[in-house]
């Protein structure tokens, strides 16, 4: 009788192991999908911290030569503030978004002071920027693709139980700013 006992607890405990196994299996995932993302967004805010770094020399530069322009260098700098000031991942591309637009309309100016594109130090820190610029828009690309693999995941039977239960919730995507679609105008008849 006590080894028919205790074949029937051993075969439960082999049931609820083989019950609970796909569970842990879905948790440990969806943890290393969180962390994925988490890593991806540092990818970001690495390459968005050395755009915050980089604009002070190159506007510090552009200002040498252009005094007049201060209306743009304004928005630069409220944008690094909002940048500075930003606590959460929608706050900092709210600010990024922010900076890209003052960014493009620095841009603007500078095409239409072509003595600004022949400073060696302008040329330089605009190479820089532009290099930053690309690594940003790819570190963004590798972060959206991170967060859809993450949010797809939590969305599917039988894990979309398990990340209800434990508080997994959808992440936002590194988003276009209003009005990103439409390139500056630069116009090169009045320099």
């Amino acid at each position: 009788m006590k080894k028919g006992i205790l074949g029937v607890i051993i075969a439960l405990v082999v049931i609820a192991g083989l019950l609970v196994m796909p569970l842990i299996g879905s948790y440990n995932n969806l943890v290393t999908l969180s962390e994925n993302a988490d890593q991806q967004w540092a990818n970001v805010e690495t390459v968005l911290q050395r755009r915050y770094d980089l604009i002070p020399n190159l506007v510090e530069s552009v200002k040498g030569a252009m005094a007049q322009e201060q209306e743009v260098f304004g928005q630069i700098a409220d944008a690094r503030a909002a940048m500075a000031g930003a606590s959460n991942v929608d706050e900092k591309v709210e600010a990024s978004n922010q900076l890209e637009g003052a960014l493009g309309r620095l841009l603007v100016v500078m095409e239409n002071y072509p003595e600004l594109r022949s400073n060696e130090n302008v040329t330089r820190l605009m190479d820089e920027l532009a290099g930053t610029e690309n690594r940003i828009s790819v570190e963004r690309g590798r972060y959206n693709e991170t967060v859809a693999d993450y949010n797809r995941k939590i969305k599917r039977f039988p894990t979309v139980i398990i990340a209800g239960m434990m508080g997994f919730d959808e992440r936002a995507y590194f988003e276009a700013a209003d009005g990103a679609e439409t390139a500056p105008k630069v116009d090169l008849t009045n320099p």
